[in-house]
């Protein structure tokens, strides 16, 4: 036997009564007559009350007779089996597991912490119990190893500007991602009978020692193309406003004058700090 086999137990209400039936029976019979030999339906009845089980929604039982495989229990309701069976209780529901914060290298290095939240559940029973030692901490190691492997694929963040332009990354392609997680504790807990229903990153983060340089990367890469932005923009209006100018002949600028407008220009449009305004009731030249 290699995988689940499911079977119907017998009605255990039927057995139940037949308990109390032997049981009551034989108690009045031992009163009333005095038989010892009534005492023996009373060992009886009490054989019936090992096998009786009671299955709740979404558990199983696991039965074995002396180390062999006999089958799964999954139907709900209460059931009677073989006293001798051991029977091992398994639930059936979907569990959530939050990971631990690891600290690990993305693909650049960098150390990271993360930590992932996965939502899983048996659907194998005789996997869960057989082919592996425990089953739930199993889940927890492989789900570790698939963190570590997975933040080594992909690096934090996207650095264009050093030429390390990357499709995925961990912090802005959380859906692709959490596919690849996903498909990656599938194939790692398949071993186990354990089925995949929602693997996601859940905590992610640079790690102390870098996370305030990395900060300030960031914010100086901010800088950097917001000030593009502006000089950009600068420069379109400067050109319009000598445009402007020598269209409607409002003023004549040789290449001195317009050069002195040029850099006045884009100092204001520049600045950080908004310009004085200083009148000069002279020449452009003074």
């Amino acid at each position: 036997m290699t995988q689940e086999k499911s079977i119907t137990a017998f009605n255990g209400y039927i057995m139940l009564f037949l308990f109390l039936f032997l049981l009551i029976g034989s108690v009045i019979g031992i009163f009333s007559t005095g038989n010892p030999l009534w005492g023996l339906g009373v060992l009886l009845a009490f054989f019936i009350v090992p096998g009786l089980i009671l299955v709740n929604p979404n558990e199983s039982r696991v039965l074995l007779l002396f180390g062999d495989y006999k089958g799964t229990v999954k139907k709900n309701g209460l059931f009677w089996v073989n006293p001798f069976y051991t029977k091992k209780k398994i639930s059936l529901r979907a569990r959530n597991f939050d990971s631990e914060r690891l600290k690990v290298n993305d693909k650049l290095g960098n150390p990271v912490m993360i930590s992932t939240i996965l939502v899983w559940r048996v659907m194998d029973t005789f996997k869960a119990s057989f082919d592996v030692d425990n089953f739930e901490n199993f889940v927890v190691v492989q789900t570790d190893a698939a963190v570590r492997k997975l933040a080594s694929l992909y690096p934090y963040d996207n650095f264009a500007d050093e030429g390390l332009d990357e499709d995925i990354t961990l912090r802005s392609s959380m859906n692709e991602v959490s596919d690849a997680l996903e498909k990656e504790l599938e194939e790692r807990l398949n071993i186990a009978g354990i089925e995949v229903l929602e693997a996601r990153i859940g905590y992610l983060a640079y790690a102390n020692e870098i996370a305030s340089a990395m900060l300030k990367r960031q914010q100086a890469t901010a800088i950097v193309a917001a000030r593009h932005k502006i000089v950009e923009g600068a420069v379109s209006m400067v050109e319009m406003a000598l445009d402007e100018l020598s269209r409607k002949e409002v003023v004549d600028l040789d290449g001195e004058s317009r050069a002195a407008m040029v850099s006045n220009l884009m100092v204001v449009l520049c600045g950080d700090r908004d310009a004085t305004p200083v009148v000069n009731a002279g020449t452009l030249n003074h």
